[in-house]
């Protein structure tokens, strides 16, 4: 087969897996690609989470513990109820949520794998201050999951991993002749400055966006996220990287954007009236 039908065939392909694998972001209607089934990545990550706490220092029995789980249950139970009321399947039915704090003051962060695995580092309470705050990287990180973003990106990498390739023999070796003379990979730094990292940033400024929805559904005063990253952005003294070379927006574009979107976000999502 010469390279000509080669790409033929590759683009026939591409169409039947592409078609029937649109889908759609639930509220915000953004449309995305899954390609991978979701059961398959909640499997994988239930497996990566279950490995995490065993090779993590966790802590057990603390108020800190059990407000995170009252949080994340709120949020959660706001969810379920706000598609329930609408009428609209709720991405979560398959979750099975599990809520874990690890001991780390250095870290500043949390993070949710699919299937609602969660996890916050002890460093980031020290930002949230309180609950609404909490709540706020609460919702952000669920947002995450109900987005379905990890289906997004595992499939997005399929994709763009075979469209490199197909690039590359199109292109007779070019893409890859010019990373041995450079010695570095040049299509990687292209996909990664010019592809992955713009779209990790729209997929962080949607969950931010999602989270506020989550947590105003709840209940918490989403104007505490502003006062949050204000504390974040206080916190890390200068040392966030220029925004082009990060998968995350700057502190500053997220309280510019999270200021835009409160007072509507106040009005329309209103707390959902359920005794949780």
């Amino acid at each position: 087969m010469n390279r000509r039908e080669f790409l033929e065939y590759f683009g026939c392909g591409c169409c039947s897996i592409l078609l029937p694998s649109c889908a759609t972001v639930p509220i915000t209607e953004r449309k995305q690609l899954r390609i991978i089934p979701e059961v398959t990545l909640n499997r994988q990550a239930s497996r990566v989470y279950a490995k995490v706490k065993k090779k993590s220092k966790l802590v057990y029995d603390s108020a800190q513990l059990l407000k995170i789980k009252t949080i994340g249950n709120n949020i959660q139970m706001a969810v379920n109820e706000y598609f329930k009321k609408n009428n609209e399947p709720d991405p979560t039915i398959n979750f099975q949520w599990e809520y874990i704090l690890i001991e780390d003051d250095k870290i500043k962060n949390a993070w949710c794998m699919p299937g609602g695995k969660i996890a916050v580092y002890t460093g980031i309470l020290e930002v949230t201050k309180n609950d609404s705050g909490l709540a706020a990287v609460m919702g952000h990180e669920i947002a995450h999951a109900v987005a379905k973003h990890s289906v997004e990106r595992a499939s997005r990498s399929i994709l763009l991993n075979i469209g490199t390739s197909i690039a590359d023999i199109a292109t007779k070796g070019a893409i890859s002749k010019t990373s041995r003379a450079a010695g570095v990979d040049v299509a990687g730094m292209l996909r990664q400055f010019g592809i992955d990292n713009p779209f990790g940033r729209k997929q962080e400024k949607e969950a931010d966006y999602l989270g506020l929805i989550f947590s105003s559904l709840a209940g918490y005063d989403i104007r505490e996220s502003v006062k949050l990253w204000e504390r974040m952005k206080e916190s890390n003294k200068g040392k966030e990287p220029p925004e082009w070379m990060s998968t995350h927006p700057s502190s500053l574009r997220r309280i510019e954007s999270l200021k835009n979107w409160i007072p509507e976000i106040i009005i329309k999502y209103p707390p959902i009236k359920k005794n949780f």
